[in-house]
């Protein structure tokens, strides 16, 4: 995205009661206008409400894309670090699905000084699938700042079979069983204190990297957007990946379209049954033409504080669970 332009996210979803409508306006409150990379205010262009910066203030985005990267991208890494630092959050974490970030994340720290920044690897096939060297080279480059490791995501064989594609994909288990390369990983995990999320696979293949990194000794896991396609875990797994020790996360992403009232309604009552102390919240935003991820992040916030959820809730699941998740006091 260009620093001269500025995107209008107006919010326009159809709701049918009284909450569903403190959400629209909730909604349209934080996200009116989306700031530019650089977090400036143009002419023209509303300044953020305080809402929207009082929910932000302290937060942490495990999932935020940016360029560069091989598809249309809303914002650059370093650019929404400097956003997100200027909107009062504490953190974010670039995620890409082909290239590592962990370098990314060193230059972002440096232009957005006092913001953790963490990067990742995204075990897809450039990166060697199930690449236990790949994991532990990302861990040797400066800074020490990669920290996730994605199980696959638009590669996994759950994915690629969701899709209807036939293509090469990255296998994590084969008939009931964990591959080989895929407990390697993990044990390289489990050794340098990484995050294990399970990215795309399938809700049953997640369960079984859980199990494994528990096994192992991986203090961090998280189940990739768990409620997304993909992945489409029930609330029963969710518990049961909890009890694994996991958090579950769940995705804001865009609030503009037509599904969104019902897909936040959705949301909060997986979280409900759940409970916010194994939940993680984040934005997965940073495609071209949605919000920029700090102003979707706020919005999905505030869609949640509108559907009941108490402030004490969503900083545990916004605050406290992410640091947790990233090995922050």
């Amino acid at each position: 995205m260009t620093a001269g332009r500025v995107v209008t996210l107006t919010m326009t979803l159809a709701v049918g009661d009284r909450r569903a409508g403190a959400v629209t306006s909730a909604m349209f409150a934080a996200a009116i206008v989306v700031a530019t990379a650089a977090g400036e205010t143009r002419a023209g262009q509303q300044p953020a409400s305080d809402n929207s910066l009082q929910v932000l203030r302290g937060t942490i985005d495990i999932h935020v894309h940016s360029d560069p990267d091989n598809v249309p991208r809303s914002i650059d890494g370093i650019d929404v670090a400097k956003l997100a630092r200027s909107k009062g959050m504490r953190g974010i974490v670039l995620k890409n699905h082909y290239d590592p970030t962990a370098g990314l994340a060193f230059l972002a720290r440096k232009e957005a000084p006092g913001l953790e920044v963490f990067g990742g690897i995204d075990l897809n096939l450039p990166a060697g699938g199930m690449n236990a060297v790949a994991v532990e080279h990302m861990t040797q480059v400066a800074g020490g700042w990669g920290r996730v490791v994605w199980m696959s995501t638009f590669d996994a064989e759950n994915q690629v079979r969701y899709s209807r594609e036939n293509r090469p994909f990255v296998r994590v288990a084969r008939e009931g069983e964990l591959l080989p390369e895929t407990k390697a990983v993990i044990a390289v995990i489990a050794k340098h204190g990484l995050v294990l999320a399970t990215g795309h696979v399938s809700a049953q293949e997640g369960l079984m990297l859980l199990r494994e990194g528990r096994r192992q000794g991986v203090e961090h896991m998280v189940v990739t957007h768990a409620a997304n396609a993909p992945v489409l875990m029930d609330v029963s797994q969710m518990k049961e990946a909890a009890a694994q020790g996991a958090f579950i996360e769940f995705v804001g992403g865009s609030l503009a379209t037509a599904d969104a009232a019902t897909r936040i309604a959705r949301i909060a009552d997986a979280i409900r049954q759940v409970g916010p102390q194994a939940c993680v919240l984040s934005s997965d935003l940073g495609q071209k033409g949605n919000a920029l991820p700090p102003d979707g992040f706020a919005a999905f916030l505030l869609a949640l504080r509108a559907r009941g959820f108490s402030e004490q809730e969503l900083d545990r699941m916004s605050k406290q669970n992410p640091a947790r998740l990233l090995g922050l006091p």
